[in-house]
């Protein structure tokens, strides 16, 4: 295959998968965060759907995580209000790491064109402070585990650094758990209807996320 034929051929594929992406973000993507924004429907279903209701929420995750418009703060929320804090956060943690590697796997493939599919130039010009392969997997670790980070363009970027798979895996795995928590414990606490514990929970997550977004921001801005 010519040089020429490989970019046809590459251009397709991120066309089609433009299209796929719309077509399941707009079909699929819009319903599923409607129904997990009704946390007494979502429970009532999950109720009687048993294990099947957990294998497809980790679905739903994994969807949320690969179609990366698709903001993830309602499922981890909906994931505490059904499963409650301690399912919730392992359902949320296994989905969002299948759904990573398999972003990490078609970034590898693909390269920066996939990333352009769901975000700006500008964005992901804010990170190529990661290509520096001094401390990067301490970089990418601490950014994941900080709440308020761009998670999901981080998730995309990652993929075009030196990382390897097997750093990749235990950061996701382990450094997300924090920011997930926070969301399952409040959404727990909605499900118990303990109601001002969980406005004190959500306040005290967002406080934490405005410090997490100076931070980043601060990053950023010191390593152009």
């Amino acid at each position: 295959m010519t040089e020429k034929q490989k970019k046809i051929v590459s251009a397709t594929v991120i066309l089609a998968f433009i299209l796929f992406c719309s077509l399941v973000g707009w079909f699929v993507g819009r319903p599923l965060i409607h129904f997990v924004g009704e946390p007494e429907k979502f429970r009532a279903w999950v109720g009687t759907s048993g294990i099947f209701g957990m294998v497809a929420f980790v679905g739903m995750t994994i969807f949320h995580v690969v179609i990366a418009f698709v903001p993830g703060e309602p499922f981890e929320i909906g994931a505490g209000y059904a499963f409650g804090a301690l399912w919730g956060t392992v359902l949320c943690v296994v989905g969002i790491t299948v759904g990573s590697l398999i972003v990490f796997w078609l970034v590898r493939r693909f390269g920066v064109k996939l990333l352009e599919v769901f975000f700006t130039y500008e964005k992901i010009k804010s990170l190529t402070f990661l290509q520096n392969k001094k401390r990067l997997a301490l970089i990418t670790f601490f950014l994941f585990f900080l709440p308020g980070t761009p998670k999901d363009l981080i998730t995309y970027f990652v993929g075009l650094t030196k990382i390897s798979f097997k750093e990749f895996l235990f950061i996701v795995a382990i450094a997300r758990i924090p920011s997930v928590i926070t969301s399952t414990i409040g959404g727990s606490l909605l499900g118990s209807e303990k109601y001002l514990l969980a406005v004190i929970a959500f306040g005290i997550t967002f406080l934490i996320s405005v410090i997490g977004w100076l931070v980043y921001n601060k990053i950023s801005k010191n390593n152009k």
